[in-house]
């Protein structure tokens, strides 16, 4: 990929996280169990309709008329009868004030939108004008619809939400017992000094498999609210640790700089977050993102690790020590060589430390060949 083509895709992903924050925030905010949600299904459940902006400042203020000034204490109760009044309800940005009540929104009429219906059109409008969240509560459709800076999403039921969640958890259990074969598989690899770019770029492409299929399921746990607590604790069971390794694989086996290719950690880091599902499932394209040239001849090529991942595992080494033994013995397979006394020529590495090193490499050696083999 060319450098400007690099930093387009870098402005687009940047964009569109910057979005996906303020969806997720919405979401929280209107998630089952908060005050808001209570309040917007109270009045679905009075078929009446409204639209709520959740937010105040001079740009909103701009688009008011008409309607009558508050400023009180919000409760579910307040939202659902001052939703009976004609007109759109202001908040304030934090949700614990009514501020306004049966104000006529006046958004820039060419703003352009895709809605039809008068109360979709003008929440879509003020969303994009002001930047701020807004609710529409549509009476004739029963649906909660949730405008964000553009994007529409149409709240649903729990239950709806749960099944898709289980769903997505039982493919997230599924990749992560895969996962964790090619990644011990790798381990032993890398006591052998027998990697292929074919062998790591499997380990990447799972680990990105895993890391998005947690990000699918971590904005269900958002919509869901208190309904997703047991939900959340599964998710943070399954994927803890996913993505220290993400980073550590990538930092053991992304290519030395040369005059043709060069390739930071960030770098690759962001590459294979911008592939999309399809480039994902191809290994020569994940290999390319890691900074490699992905031909065949490439995959089937020999590589060493640094060692960053395997010393990672010694417990209570902190990263500064590992940075220094991997600078100063420039790969695993000399780590691995290295006797206590080597060990102890490094800046911050007495005897007792040393031998800690010494003695969890060699079990970590031991388990990964024992898994391999036996």
């Amino acid at each position: 990929m060319a450098a400007n083509d690099r930093a387009s895709a870098s402005g687009k992903s940047g964009a569109g996280s910057r979005i996906e924050a303020l969806i997720r925030a919405a979401l929280s905010a209107v998630a089952p169990g908060t005050a808001l949600r209570d309040g917007l299904e109270r009045i679905l459940r009075g078929n009446t309709g409204g639209l709520i902006v959740l937010g105040m400042d001079k740009t909103v203020e701009s688009m008011c008329t008409g309607g009558f000034v508050l400023d009180v204490e919000f409760t579910s109760t307040r939202l659902r009868e001052l939703c009976k009044l004609d007109g759109a309800l202001i908040l304030d940005k934090d949700i614990t004030k009514i501020l306004r009540a049966g104000v006529q929104l006046v958004p820039d009429a060419s703003i352009h939108t895709e809605e039809t219906g008068t109360r979709h059109r003008t929440a879509d409008r003020v969303s994009k004008q002001c930047g701020f969240p807004v609710v529409s509560v549509s009476q004739s459709m029963r649906l909660i619809a949730l405008y964000v800076d553009g994007e529409r999403r149409v709240l649903e039921e729990s239950s709806a939400i749960l099944s898709r969640a289980n769903q997505a958890l039982a493919t997230l259990e599924r990749y992560k017992l895969r996962l964790d074969e090619v990644a011990g598989t790798l381990s032993a690899l890398e006591i052998e000094d027998l990697v292929t770019v074919r062998d790591v770029t499997a380990v990447a492409q799972r680990l990105e498999m895993v890391r998005r299929i947690a990000t699918e399921i971590a904005e269900y746990v958002v919509e869901l609210g208190t309904d997703g607590r047991l939900l959340s604790l599964q998710l943070d069971e399954l994927i803890a640790g996913v993505e220290p390794e993400r980073e550590l694989v990538v930092r053991d086996y992304v290519p030395e700089p040369t005059a043709k290719r060069s390739r930071t950690v960030d770098e690759a880091l962001a590459e294979l977050d911008a592939l999309t599902h399809t480039e994902l499932l191809e290994l020569p394209i994940v290999a390319r993102a890691l900074g490699y040239s992905g031909s065949p001849e490439t995959l089937d090529s020999a590589v060493s690790p640094r060692g960053y991942r395997l010393l990672a595992k010694v417990p209570r080494l902190p990263g500064a020590i590992i940075e220094r033994l991997v600078e100063h013995f420039g790969g695993l397979q000399k780590l691995l060589a290295a006797s206590v006394d080597d060990l102890q020529t490094v800046d911050g590495v007495g005897e007792a430390r040393a031998r800690s090193v010494r003695e969890g490499l060699s079990r970590l050696a031991e388990s990964s060949i024992l898994e391999r083999y036996v």
